[in-house]
């Protein structure tokens, strides 16, 4: 998937910047408005340590994309949904067929919960296929971003995508959020933001012919800034064709906080095209300026050795970078590398002060090539009105 080295739902509360709602339960989908509309301009794409209403994740649904793993897979999901749960309420998509399965497996959480609900998918990467929330004052719409299966149709890294395709427009019709169709074609974990007007992408996974044929990278630019809020894009290159992402964003280089970004160093024994494709994102952060016209200030976190890990294959993805931030903690993965595995809690705990950090054992997600941070999507809270 990443980058390897590879009770009733509540209401969403909108006010008048955002587009009418529709009632919960009223419709299987949302009907989508144009990005570029009045609404749509008022909403921005938050940084993802911003405050949350909920964490999204999916069941795993099918074998051929798990082939002896499916079992495990699930446990891993489960275990980081009752994580989640200790800090933040945990919606699971899952197909009706395997919905009981999946609230057995996960139970009822922690002290925030955890919901399975209804709807078909085909995998758990719903950081790529599910809604990517905008948000303003009073208000709040999901930007659908037309996932085509990271645009494999027809390699070796395909695997079927039609349930998870559909699964945007109908979560958001369930409840009843507006739905903002993309003008572009891509994946959640493509983008990365400061809050304040900043994108990070790499030019590999968006500005590529099996996403948005014949667009230039400017296009593909204009289309992210009309639909996200954005008034900038540092590109990077990113490198096509190496893992099923062509190089997510989100395994790479991370927002901490505005002004602030934690950088993926790879670690011992790397693959030599990751540490070159490090070394050349590394080059053009320390250039680059951000929406406000400040500096970067980069922190390096370093991958695990991976002669010390537990993980084997060049699609596990042994990457600490694909963290994921929820209401008073950071989820990070834990490899088996004690040096490595304590240098990431540390580093962590210096750039997120005040938050738990909380170290997963994900192997099973890390052999589909994807994190913790693949394997779900925030729901942010929604800014008080003006």
């Amino acid at each position: 998937m990443a980058q390897p080295v590879p009770s009733r739902r509540t209401l969403l509360k909108a006010g008048a910047a955002a587009l009418p709602l529709m009632a919960a339960g009223s419709v299987l989908s949302a009907p989508a408005f144009a990005a570029d509309t009045a609404s749509a301009a008022a909403l921005r794409l938050p940084l993802e340590s911003d405050a949350h209403t909920r964490t999204f994740m999916a069941w795993p649904a099918l074998s051929s994309i798990w082939p002896g793993r499916l079992s495990g897979v699930r446990r891993d999901i489960a275990n980081v949904a009752y994580a989640i749960s200790r800090f933040e309420p945990v919606v699971i998509l899952a197909r009706p067929e395997l919905a009981a399965d999946a609230r057995y497996a996960c139970g009822s959480g922690a002290v925030h919960g955890i919901e399975v609900i209804e709807i078909a998918n085909d995998d758990l990467w719903i950081r790529d296929f599910g809604p990517t929330f905008v948000v303003g004052p009073g208000a709040i719409a999901g930007v659908d971003t037309n996932f085509n299966g990271w645009g494999k149709t027809g390699t070796t890294y395909y695997q079927p995508f039609a349930n998870d395709a559909a699964a945007t427009a109908t979560l958001l019709g369930q409840y009843g959020v507006n739905r903002i169709q993309a003008p572009f074609v891509g994946e959640g974990g493509s983008l990365e933001t400061d809050g304040q007007g900043t994108l990070l992408a790499t030019v590999s996974s968006l500005v590529n012919d099996n996403r948005n044929p014949g667009r230039t990278q400017a296009q593909v630019e204009e289309a992210l800034k009309s639909s996200l809020g954005i008034d900038k894009v540092i590109w990077v290159p990113g490198l096509a064709g190496a893992d099923i992402t062509d190089c997510h964003i989100d395994c790479l280089a991370r927002f901490s906080a505005p002004g602030q970004v934690i950088l993926d160093k790879p670690g011992p024994r790397a693959d030599p095209k990751w540490v070159a494709v490090y070394e050349e994102t590394k080059r053009i952060l320390q250039g680059a300026t951000d929406a406000q016209g400040r500096p970067l200030a980069i922190t390096e976190l370093p991958g695990p050795d991976r002669t010390q890990i537990r993980g084997k294959g060049t699609e596990f993805l042994s990457s600490y970078t694909n963290y994921y931030t929820v209401n008073g903690a950071v989820l990070v993965p834990q490899f088996g590398d004690p040096f490595a595995d304590g240098m990431a809690y540390t580093i962590l705990q210096a750039k997120y002060p005040g938050r738990d950090i909380v170290q997963l054992d994900i192997d099973n997600i890390a052999y589909g090539g994807g994190g913790i941070h693949c394997s779900t999507q925030s729901q942010p809270a929604v800014p008080a009105a003006v």
